[in-house]
């Protein structure tokens, strides 16, 4: 599994009881889908849901308590809704607080998955604390999938 490690200039955190995954897109021949803490969802080719049959949107992420040292998982389903192979990525930003990404590590088991025209895949987001997450209790952040063709 490729780790994205977040180090102290990095911005942001993740919801301790409540996180919600923002996913941000853009690009010109980069397709991406956006999940706003507000729970609206767009993209371009690239769509993100909680269900394998790919008929619920994700419109947010929740991690539940997590105890440092500790793991919790998240599963999503990325669907590529376009003509042509696009290959994942994931990419991690504005923890809040601005600290909270020298805590946490945020990794999935889809980095540099080529995933097909008219596809899903389920990918399984992971969170591990540091052992010692100093005074943090609450954080969120900004968390980019990237389908590039």
């Amino acid at each position: 599994m490729a780790g994205v490690k977040i180090g102290s200039l990095t911005v942001a955190g993740m919801a301790l009881a409540g996180l919600l995954i923002t996913v941000i897109a853009a690009g010109a021949l980069t397709d991406s889908a956006t999940v706003p803490l507000n729970g609206a969802i767009t993209g371009v080719n690239v769509e993100l849901y909680t269900d394998p049959y790919c008929t619920i949107p994700c419109t947010s992420l929740n991690v539940g308590t997590l105890a440092p040292g500790g793991l919790a998982t998240q599963n999503l389903y990325v669907k590529n809704s376009g003509t042509v192979a696009m290959t994942l990525s994931m990419a991690v930003a504005a923890w809040n607080p601005s600290n909270a990404g020298s805590y946490l590590t945020l990794s999935w088991n889809r980095a540099g998955y080529a995933l097909n025209a008219n596809s899903s895949v389920q990918a399984t987001l992971t969170l591990s604390a540091a052992s010692n997450t100093g005074s943090l209790t609450t954080f969120s952040c900004n968390v980019t999938i990237t389908g590039t063709q």
